[in-house]
């Protein structure tokens, strides 16, 4: 009979092969993230897009995070169902994600295309914040670090899949990248998010399946059904969190702009900086553009690579002199690399800074939410996980409101120096990391 563990509670000390299996699902999801970052700018373009409105037709991610992923928080950590109280929203999002994928390179205009990123980021958000809910969950203070930082190494790994794809449907198995729909979407492109649908339900499934949540207490069940579960409720345990944020949590909100302004200009933009300066072109029909695609695609999987494997080294770093001072070395390294991306012709010179940028990004992945899980509550955990998620998603809207005003007349429509820009708020990042105090460094 299954023994009973109290969430805020001892609960039982898993392995690692266990902590794996039950991130796998992790593997899915960003394997969606990764299609999307790799995919949809040049969607938009093939479909007639202007470079300067890319950030206003990604809004689908940061919105639905801002408006889904703290109320799924709160929502989560009010259900007592059969199936858990993260389970439901798993498998929920999963479903969202894998019909998005399927149907987005099969988009015949803007507004489809449009329409079901929006789909497909609701998806990915009901199921992200539970996601991180549960580690917290499942896993002892002791091991937090190794529990966030494999589901940073299965960002990595997913997300080196999921751009390295296309070029393998090419060089592997001989799909011709110049291969268009009457849309100008290539094959290539469809095939990738058919692979993502698959991956995004059939991972999430096994890790609830070898792994599942722990049984609550009847003191526990007791007292989530006794709470109210109107949206008012909801709303309002929404706002006593943020007015109850620890400090800790306050102190990464500067940080937070920074790294994902930057992040959001690097993904928007990469490809375009690669098209001026590796192929000297920045038409979205031509040949060199879709060599770029798969450039990117190929530096993404590497960078990722990197991450994959950077984070599982950087747990005994994070674990003797803390995650913030950690972090601050990642962003650094991450933003002198996005300083030189932009200055180099070379394709093959492209994966030196590359390497910079994995190792921000596997710190970005793992040690703010080592910060934060030592930081909140076990009993406020969904809801402080959704809010934490608004520190991601805001500086997204922020820069969806602000460069499309800008390319033209600051940067002079060049991508390159989006990623420039991106270099340097990285390092202001870095900046702000050392602000942050916490118990453990």
């Amino acid at each position: 009979m299954a023994t009973a563990f109290r969430i805020s509670g001892a609960k039982p000390h898993l392995p690692l092969a266990r902590i794996l299996q039950m991130n796998l699902g992790f593997l899915g999801l960003q394997f969606s993230f990764g299609l999307q970052q790799g995919n949809m700018g040049p969607i938009y373009s093939y479909l007639g897009a202007d470079e300067a409105s890319l950030p206003l037709l990604q809004l689908a991610g940061p919105v639905t995070g801002l408006l889904i992923q703290p109320i799924i928080g709160a929502m989560s950590d009010r259900t007592a169902s059969r199936w858990g109280r993260r389970t439901p929203y798993f498998i929920l999002g999963a479903l969202m994600c894998s019909i998005g994928l399927l149907l987005m390179p099969l988009s015949h205009s803007l507004l489809m295309a449009v329409s079901l990123l929006w789909l497909l980021d609701a998806g990915n958000n009901i199921t992200m914040e539970p996601y991180r809910a549960y580690v917290k969950d499942r896993l002892n203070e002791d091991q937090h670090e190794i529990g966030f930082l494999s589901q940073s190494a299965f960002t990595g790994l997913a997300q080196t899949l999921a751009f390295v794809t296309p070029s393998i449907l090419v060089y592997w198995l001989g799909m011709d990248k110049d291969a268009v729909d009457s849309h100008n979407i290539p094959y290539i492109t469809r095939a990738a998010f058919m692979i993502g649908a698959l991956l995004s339900v059939s991972t999430i499934l096994w890790s609830i399946w070898r792994v599942p949540e722990l049984p609550l207490s009847t003191e526990e069940r007791t007292k989530i059904n006794a709470m109210p579960k109107t949206l008012s409720s909801t709303l309002e345990e929404i706002w006593d969190a943020i007015r109850d944020m620890p400090r800790e949590m306050r102190q990464m909100a500067l940080m937070s702009l920074f790294q994902w302004y930057a992040m959001a200009s690097y993904w928007g933009y990469i490809v375009y900086s690669i098209s001026r300066s590796v192929y000297g072109t920045a038409d979205a029909t031509s040949t060199g553009f879709r060599d770029a695609v798969l450039t990117n695609g190929q530096m993404a999987a590497f960078y990722n690579a990197i991450a994959f494997v950077a984070a599982f080294a950087m747990a005994p770093l994070t674990r003797r002199h803390g995650p913030a001072k950690v972090h601050a070395i990642c962003l650094t390294l991450a933003g002198l690399g996005m300083l030189a991306l932009p200055h180099i012709a070379d394709k093959h010179l492209l994966f030196l800074p590359a390497i910079g940028v994995g190792l921000g990004w596997a710190s970005i992945m793992g040690n703010p939410y080592v910060i934060l899980a030592d930081a909140i509550p076990a009993e406020r955990t969904g809801v402080y996980m959704g809010i934490f998620n608004m520190f991601i998603v805001i500086p997204m809207i922020l820069i969806a409101a602000t460069l499309p005003f800008y390319y033209h007349s600051l940067l002079g429509g060049d991508a390159r120096h989006v990623i420039t820009l991106a270099g340097l708020l990285m390092i202001c990042a870095a900046l702000a990391v050392l602000r942050i105090r916490t118990h453990k460094g």
